[in-house]
């Protein structure tokens, strides 16, 4: 809103502020897809939610270099032997992001 006031006199406060509510728009419906897709990811059995991590970790991976990808393959195969075991318990997500934010 201030940007718009600030540019109104140059004739482009409109454009500028259609192009804000655009931008605002996208952000907010792409937050809310992602937001339902970790909704549905977090309701994944934990086998699957592993599978799951090591395919989007793939996927960001933009190098040649295939020990980072080894490296957290053989990590996420560790903590699921570890929940199998049942030598690490798991916590909810809520409780996941209140030990994050403690930090």
């Amino acid at each position: 809103m201030r940007k718009v006031q600030l540019t109104a006199g140059l004739g482009i406060g409109s454009k500028l502020a259609a192009a804000e509510s655009r931008f605002s728009a996208r952000l907010l419906a792409m937050n809310a897809h992602v937001d339902h897709i970790l909704d549905e990811a977090l309701g994944l059995p934990p086998d699957e939610r592993s599978a799951l991590t090591v395919a989007l970790l793939d996927s960001l991976e933009g190098s040649d270099d295939s020990s980072i990808a080894e490296a957290w393959r053989q990590e996420i195969k560790a903590r699921q032997a570890a929940l199998r075991a049942g030598t690490v318990k798991a916590v909810s997500w809520a409780e996941a992001k209140t030990r994050l934010s403690a930090l």
